[in-house]
C-alpha cells in the first residue's frame, strides 16, 4: 500500500513516522514535508493547495490513500476535489470542514443543537463590534471568525483591548480575511483540553484526551500560539467526564452535522474547558491538533492505516484502540521571536547527534536542509516527544532531550506536564 501525507509539521512528522511503521504500507510520500520527515517518507516539492498535481502524482504513482494534516486545504476542499477524481482521501469535506473554517458556522451550530459552549456574538460591522466590547464586562474574548493558524483568539481584559483586537482585526486585517467577520465571546475558565474522535459521520471510535498549551510562557502567560506543548492523557478527564464528552460533544456535533448534510468524515477535534466537572467547547477543529498529535500518535498501539482507510472508503472499524500504558509528552522549540517575528535559516548544530529511540523522538515542525544542515524554516521548529510509565518520567524524557540539543536561538517552556502533576498529586 502507498499513502500520501499533505503537510509538512510536526502533525504531518507523526503521521508519516506513525503511518510508515505499518505492516500494509509499502511506501510513504509528503508533500511538501520537511528535513525530519524526510527520513520517514519521500518528500515531495508539490504545495499542499497545488490539488491538480498532488491528484496527478497520486495516480501516476498509484497511491492508496492520501491524508491530509493541515486545516487549510481541507477548508479549501481538497477532499471534494480528490474524490471527483475518484481517488481516496483522509479528512473532511469542505462543507464539513466549515466547523473549523468558521467561528460564527461552529456556534451556530452547537446552539441549535444544545452543544455546551459559551454565549457569543457575531458581528459584522466594526463600530458595532468596538461598541459591544465597550459594554462588555472583562475579561472577554475576541475571535476573528475564519482561519487564523491558532492566533486568532485574543483574551482581553479591558475595554481598550477589546476595541484594539476588534481594529486589529477588522481594521488592520491583521488576519486577512479571517477577521472581516469577528466573534466576542464570554470568557470561560477552568482547565483546557483536547478530545479527538475518528468518525465515518455515523460511528466515532475515541482516542485518548490530551492538554495543548497554547500561551507562549510558563504559566499559560502571553500570546496565544499553534501550540508550545501536549500531553496524553489528561488526568482533567476522568472515565465519567471522557463518557460525557462522547454523549454530549462528539456525538451529537456528528449528528448535527449530518441533519445539516455536512455528513463529517475524518478526525473530529474538541477544544474544551472544564471546570467542576462542567464542560463547555471552545472551539471544533477538522484535523489532528499540534502538537497534540504528537504524544498522541507515539502512545497510540494499534495500527492507525486501518483506521484512516476505512473512513476514507466510509465504513470504519469501531474496534477501541489499543494504547500503550503510561503518559507521553511533547515539547515544542520554537524560534526566538516567535510568535512575533523571527529569523530562518539558523543552524541547528547539536540537532545531528540527537538519535531518536523507542522512549524519545524528535518531530521536526519547521526545519529544513541547508546542504547537509538542520536548518530552521519555521515559528515552531521541533517537538521533542517522550513516553514514560508515568508523567513524571515523560516529562523527565522529553526535557533530557531539549537540554541535549538546545541553544540560545530556541525558546521553550518549563512546565509542560506541570497541570497533570498537580492533578495527580506527585
Amino acid at each position: 500500500m502507498k499513502v500520501l501525507v499533505v503537510g509538512g509539521g510536526g502533525r504531518e512528522h507523526a503521521l508519516c513516522w506513525k503511518i510508515s511503521q505499518s505492516p500494509i504500507v509499502e511506501r510513504t510520500y509528503c508533500a511538501l514535508g520537511n528535513a525530519g520527515i524526510s527520513r520517514h517518507a519521500e518528500c515531495l516539492d508539490i504545495d499542499v493547495g497545488d490539488f491538480d498535481s498532488l491528484a496527478q502524482f497520486v495516480k501516476k504513482e498509484s497511491v492508496d490513500l492520501t491524508v491530509v494534516g493541515p486545516e487549510q486545504p481541507l477548508c479549501e476542499g481538497i477532499t471534494d476535489f480528490f474524490e471527483k477524481e475518484g481517488l481516496l482521501i483522509f479528512g473532511p469535506s469542505k462543507a464539513a470542514a466549515e466547523l473549523e473554517g468558521s467561528k460564527i458556522f461552529s456556534k451556530d451550530l452547537m446552539k441549535k443543537y444544545g452543544i455546551p459552549t459559551g454565549e457569543y456574538f457575531v458581528f459584522t460591522d466594526m463600530e458595532q463590534a468596538i461598541a459591544k466590547a465597550g459594554e462588555t464586562e472583562p475579561p472577554f474574548v475576541v475571535k476573528a471568525d475564519g482561519l487564523a493558524a491558532g492566533k486568532g483568539v485574543i483574551i482581553c481584559h479591558s475595554h481598550k483591548e477589546g476595541e484594539d483586537a476588534v481594529r486589529s482585526m477588522m481594521e488592520r486585517g491583521a488576519f486577512g480575511e479571517a477577521g472581516a467577520k469577528v466573534v466576542i465571546e464570554e470568557f470561560l475558565t477552568g482547565e483546557e483540553a483536547s478530545f479527538f474522535a475518528f468518525t465515518d459521520g455515523e460511528n466515532i471510535l475515541p482516542l485518548e484526551p490530551s492538554q495543548d498549551h497554547k500561551p507562549i510562557f510558563d504559566g499559560d502567560k502571553g500570546p496565544n500560539t499553534g501550540g508550545m506543548g501536549a500531553y496524553t492523557p489528561a488526568p482533567v478527564v476522568d472515565d465519567r467526564l471522557r463518557q460525557r464528552i462522547i454523549d454530549e460533544v462528539m456525538i451529537p456535533t456528528v449528528r448535527a452535522m449530518k441533519s445539516e448534510r455536512r455528513t463529517y468524515r475524518g478526525i473530529l477535534y474538541a477544544g474544551l474547558m472544564i471546570k467542576d466537572n462542567d464542560l463547555k467547547v471552545l472551539e471544533f477543529n477538522c484535523r489532528f491538533g499540534d502538537p497534540e498529535a504528537q504524544p498522541l500518535l507515539m502512545k497510540m498501539e494499534s495500527d492507525i492505516v486501518p483506521i484512516l482507510y476505512s473512513i476514507a472508503r466510509g465504513e470504519m472499524n469501531t474496534d477501541p484502540i489499543e494504547w500503550k500504558d503510561g503518559f507521553c509528552v511533547c515539547v515544542v522549540m520554537a524560534s526566538r521571536g516567535y510568535p512575533g517575528s523571527y529569523d530562518k535559516g539558523v543552524e541547528l548544530k547539536k540537532l545531528k547527534d540527537f538519535k531518536d529511540t523507542r522512549e524519545t523522538v524528535i518531530f521536526h515542525a519547521g526545519t529544513t536542509f541547508s546542504g547537509d544542515k538542520f536548518v530552521t524554516s519555521g515559528g515552531r521548529v521541533l517537538g521533542v516527544t517522550s513516553l514514560g510509565n508515568t508523567i513524571e518520567e515523560s516529562i523527565q524524557g522529553a526535557y533530557k532531550a531539549v537540554d541535549s540539543i538546545s541553544d540560545q536561538n530556541l525558546i521553550y517552556r518549563t512546565d509542560i506536564g506541570k497541570k497533570a502533576l498537580l492533578r495527580i498529586g506527585c
